[in-house]
């Protein structure tokens, strides 16, 4: 398990297939509206209880993409870290999360391109040790530190 850099994030030529990086955030009430906010995303089935307890999931669910929004945290913060870029991730989610479930995210390095400075990234979510979502992500990463 990979700590944070002390610089902030690992350069490609730090990079391995291995290397695994976790965190743990919880999802409030207030991060799901902040979520809704910020993405405009009013769905009722994560805002009102009397809306989504009539549905499938008998009560209110986390977006998806503040679940997904987790493991941007860690490739922009741990593993690579500053610096990181998305280019793509895939995603699929397989179980709903609820205000109160705590989301570990836990993020591998699956392949280095050292010719495109480009890292392969297996991303995954749990609740409870259940597998709630899973993608793949393709990150661009810094070939050096800049100078301060």
């Amino acid at each position: 398990m990979v700590q944070k850099h002390p610089s902030g994030g690992y350069i490609l030529e730090e990079l391995f297939v291995g290397m695994t990086a976790e965190k743990a955030v919880h999802v409030t009430e207030e991060r799901i509206r902040l979520f809704a906010e910020a993405s405009d995303d009013f769905n009722p089935v994560h805002l009102d209880e009397a809306f989504a307890a009539k549905t499938a999931y008998r009560g209110r669910i986390a977006h998806g993409l503040l679940s997904a929004s987790f493991g941007s945290a860690v490739v922009g913060t741990i593993l690579p870290g500053a610096g990181a870029i998305y280019i793509s991730q895939t995603l699929a989610f397989h179980l709903p999360v609820r205000i109160g479930d705590t989301v570990d995210i836990r993020i591998s390095v699956t392949e280095v391109d050292q010719e495109s400075a480009r890292v392969t990234l297996a991303c995954e979510g749990f609740v409870e040790g259940k597998l709630i979502m899973d993608g793949v992500a393709v990150v661009r990463v810094p070939r050096r530190r800049k100078k301060a």
